[in-house]
Formats: structure tokens, sequence, C-alpha cells
């Protein structure tokens, strides 16, 4: 008995024995991967399959992507001693008081290239002031800048180097950016990569139309572009792409929600490249004149004052100056007038006028429509901007 059950035993082994072997061989065997057929059903490489839009686009847009170095005279004021008593400051005046003196000041940014022969944009923050303008190409070459033409209320800047042929970036239509699709931040954060490729940072579109109205140096932002990709110090005047390597903005400045922070948080915003494509051609021509004068001045309207003129309303500016001759007189404007609306927004204080003025892009030459209530009716009178006299 014993016996025919170790003949079965052995003979079973010997069954099961290759079967285990396949099995063996089935686990060993290296697991080959799907292959990614390309358009022409070629089965693509691993190297093929990585590429993607964005890298496409990040290939076409890099060789127009130039670092900006600009060196600048800027006057600083060093504050004199606070010491009231009147013996040291008669004694000592050279000692007591404030002095001014001017001295270089290196900054960088970014740029791109717009034409073959040579223009590059950037925003006027970056160059709009400087004395000397060193533009680097990622292939190493460097060239002297000229600035064509600066416009510093919409914070842009055209400049010129000679040589090339360059290579370009398309310029796309900011009228047609979708919110939420790709963005693509290109340019040379903290002067970090001068002379190499552009550092790359993607994000999408989060936001449109942002408007920020006039800013403490004078610039107006409006209309503007806000992206998550990544923006910092260096990127300013570097293009904002699509993912067709199209330049649909120039990345500008961030927002952090702190003033001690310097660093992106997310919130980055830029410029419409349609405004660029307005701008630029205006510095090409030299159109672009924002040195106007309106002619009137204006007080806060009280409630003692609107109830002297029987004005029952709480919006609006009292007209307590026309100077003669000037834009605001010619168009009719008068004394005592009440200016409710200015470019087609409410007024009630200096911040509301400022952003009202702020609202466009005003040029000598351009209408400036207000709204005045005059002898209980309210007159709608276009002012014609004109050029401001010595």
């Amino acid at each position: 008995m014993y016996r025919l059950l170790l003949v079965v035993f052995i003979f079973g082994g010997l069954l099961a024995f290759p079967g285990c072997a396949q099995d063996k061989e089935d686990v060993d065997e290296p697991v080959v991967p799907a292959r990614v057929l390309t358009g022409d059903g070629k089965p693509e490489t691993l190297s093929q399959s990585r590429q993607n839009a964005i890298t496409r686009a990040v290939a076409h847009v890099s060789p127009g992507v130039v670092s900006i170095n600009v060196i600048k005279i800027q006057e600083r004021i060093q504050r004199a001693p606070i010491i009231r008593d009147p013996f040291f400051q008669r004694f000592f005046p050279e000692i007591f008081r404030d002095r001014r003196y001017r001295e270089k000041a290196k900054s960088i940014g970014s740029g791109f290239v717009i034409s073959s022969d040579g223009y590059v944009v950037t925003n006027d923050h970056v160059a709009g002031n400087g004395t000397e303008i060193t533009v680097s190409f990622p292939d190493g070459k460097e060239y002297q800048a000229r600035l064509i033409g600066s416009d510093p209320i919409s914070d842009i800047a055209l400049l010129k180097v000679d040589g090339g042929p360059f290579t370009p970036i398309a310029l796309g239509n900011s009228d047609d950016i979708l919110i939420g699709e790709w963005a693509i931040a290109l340019g040379n954060p903290f002067g970090l990569f001068e002379r190499t490729e552009p550092t790359v940072t993607v994000g999408v579109i989060s936001a449109l139309n942002r408007n920020f109205g006039r800013v403490d140096e004078g610039r107006i932002y409006q209309d503007m572009i806000q992206t998550d990709a990544a923006i910092n110090k260096g990127n300013s005047g570097g293009p904002l792409c699509n993912a067709m390597g199209e330049v649909i903005g120039m990345n500008t400045f961030i927002y952090t929600g702190d003033r001690y922070a310097s660093g992106s948080v997310g919130i980055g915003f830029a410029i419409p490249i349609n405004r660029i494509k307005e701008i630029v051609a205006g510095l090409k021509n030299n159109t672009i004149d924002r040195d106007y004068w309106i002619g009137f001045s204006y007080l806060p309207l009280t409630p003692y004052l609107a109830r002297q003129m029987g004005y029952k309303n709480n919006k609006g500016i009292y007209v307590g100056r026309i100077t003669r001759f000037s834009p605001a007189d010619k168009a009719g404007v008068e004394l005592g007038d009440i200016i409710v609306e200015i470019n087609g927004i409410t007024v009630y204080d200096e911040e509301t006028v400022n952003k009202a003025m702020g609202s466009a892009y005003l040029n000598v030459g351009d209408h400036l429509p207000i709204k005045v209530w005059r002898e209980n009716r309210y007159l709608d009178i276009d002012i014609i901007l004109e050029k401001r006299h010595d």
C-alpha cells in the first residue's frame, strides 16, 4: 500500500514540475509597455511620447526670449539728522540739510523679440530710464540696445538691437483668451540664467479684465490677465504664451498680499498683447503723447454745498475753478457745475476721480466724456484733450 502511494506521489511531482517551471518563466519575463503610435502609424519612442503641446510651445518660443540688463541713473536723498537747534543749523548748514545725489543702479528683467530686424518689447519699469541696456539671447550672444520709446503710463517699452536676423515670437490675440487654458511664463527670474535658455513656469489663465486703475507710480493697469504661472522678480517684460506658442501677454507684476513678501504666491498679472501691439505702433511712429491738460479744479461736494445749489444727491464733485481757453472751458464746463461722471464712471471724491481718469489710456487729442448737473438738469459734455503748454 505504502509503495503504491510513493509511486503516485513521485509520478505526480514529475508531471507538475514542467508547469511550475513555465509559471516561473512567465513571472520573470519582462513586461513590454504598450507602444504609442504616431500619426503615420509608426511606434513612437519614449523621448517622443514625452513631448506635448507645452514642450513644443516652449521650444518654439524660447529663441525669442531675452534677458535684459539695465544701468539707470537714480537720484537719492540722504536725510539730514533731525536736530532742531538753530545754532547747529546756522553754523553747520552742510551737515544739517538733506543731500541729493545721483548714482548708477543696475536692474534686470526680461523681454521678447517681435520682429526679425531686432525690435524687442519689455516693461517700462525694466528699461524705461536706462542709460545702458544690454540684451542677452539664449545662444549666449549679447547686444547693446537702443531705447526707441517708452510709455510709463501703460508700462511698455520698445528696444532695438542691430544684427540678426533674429527669431521673433508669434503674437496672438488677447481677445480670444480662454479662462482655464494653459499659460506659459518665460523669462529670467532674479537674473539667475543670463545668456542661456529662459526659465519656464506653467499654469493656467486664472481670470481676465482685472482692473487696478492708476497705481502709485502713475501707471495704469487695466484689463490685465491673471495667471497662476509663477512670476518673480526678473520675469517682468517676459512673454506669457498659450499652448500654441503665441504671446498673449507680457508678465508685469505679482500680488503677494504682504508688502514684505517678494516671491510668487500664484497671482501674477500680464499686459494683454493687443494693448502691446497698439502701444508699440505708437512708439514706433512717435504718436503717443500723454502730456495733456484739462483746465479745471474741483472741490468735494459737501451736504451744505449741495443744499445751497438745490442738488438732492450725494454723488459728484464741485467745479471750483475754470482756466480760460482750456479744453474744459472750450467744451462748455462752467464754474459751479457738479460733475457726476467721468468716462462713464461715477465720481464722489479724489479716489474715484483718479479711478475714472485711470480707466483709459488717454492721449493728446482724445475725447473725455463727462456728465454734469447744472440748473436742475444733467448735461453730457465732451472734452477734447490738448497738449499742455508751459
